[in-house]
């Protein structure tokens, strides 16, 4: 039977480990060659904004196929839409409708480098950003490593206080606001950036060695929330997609600095292909831009669970 879900039916600390799973599962084919997955695409509605559509699936004994679309039109709420197919009986499995899908999915590949990218016994987070991205991204990370304690910034104080609040209810971990950026991701061995920021809000002196970061922000050349010195002092950068760090609009932050040809595939650190660390104090940078498709693979395994 057909399911429906919609953002109150999505648990995201519960449903965060099948989530990152699937996401795991997603980058093993992506690496055999068995993962379906365009570049995005967008419909302009001049005036109004664009609909954009992702698309995409997994060969195999089990295939399946599936879309995402969202839209950028003038409004104050958006809705996504994801619906799945079994590409073996083009029987519809399931929709699921809001914005939490695309927030758990984002959470989950930043997970998922988590998980593969930093030192095994990373304890402390610094966060950039206190929306549901900043939200999902500590979800993410306390699924993947024993967190026990966290320090969030963002301009804001009351949205940094009440962060910190929230998140400590459902994780149980220590969270402390802080009135600044470095001291935020001081001594952190986890910093995560999900801003809105078009310019840096940290530098590579602000981080200490053997850090991972995940930018999940602006990266474009005319945004961009982390500056080159970071990607200098970078030992590993990695993304998700590196055809779609080409595809967009605006160049890529990295674009015509060097770095763009040091990037790796995560697909290729999860299949341990390419080494994520040489030393405990190298510094990891994932730059995550949301591969296209893994939308469908995240909803598939929360239709199976729920």
């Amino acid at each position: 039977m057909m399911k429906i879900l919609q953002d109150q039916d999505l648990d995201s600390i519960a449903l965060m480990p099948v989530a990152i799973d699937a996401m795991e599962a997603a980058l093993h084919a992506k690496a055999t060659g068995k993962f379906v997955s365009p570049p995005r695409h967008h419909v302009p509605f001049p005036g109004q904004g664009d609909l954009v559509f992702t698309v995409g699936g997994i060969l195999g004994e089990t295939p399946l196929a599936g879309f995402r679309v969202y839209e950028t039109f003038n409004g104050t709420e958006h809705t996504q839409i994801v619906a799945v197919w079994s590409a073996a009986d083009a029987k519809l499995i399931g929709i699921i409708i809001g914005e939490r899908l695309g927030q758990i999915r984002t959470g989950a590949i930043g997970g998922l480098a988590i998980r593969h990218l930093s030192a095994p016994n990373a304890r402390t987070v610094g966060i950039l950003g206190s929306g549901a991205q900043a939200r999902t991204q500590l979800i993410a990370a306390a699924a993947v490593r024993d967190i026990t304690a966290v320090r969030v910034f963002s301009r804001d104080e009351r949205s940094r206080t009440a962060f910190a609040e929230d998140m400590h209810s459902e994780l149980g971990i220590a969270i402390d606001p802080v009135e600044s950026a470095a001291e935020a991701v001081a001594d952190a061995d986890i910093v995560l950036c999900a801003t809105s920021s078009d310019a840096p809000v940290i530098h590579a002196a602000d981080l200490k060695p053997g850090v991972h970061i995940n930018t999940v922000g602006p990266k474009t050349r005319q945004a961009n929330e982390i500056g080159l010195d970071i990607a200098d002092a970078a030992n590993m950068i990695v993304t998700d997609s590196l055809e779609q760090t080409q595809a967009y609009a605006s160049p890529f932050f990295l674009a015509g600095s060097g770095h763009e040809h040091r990037m790796k595939e995560l697909a290729d650190v999860v299949t341990n292909t390419v080494p994520a660390r040489i030393s405990a104090l190298d510094m990891t940078l994932f730059c995550s831009v949301g591969l296209a498709g893994t939308e469908v693979m995240v909803a598939s395994a929360i239709f199976d669970r729920l």
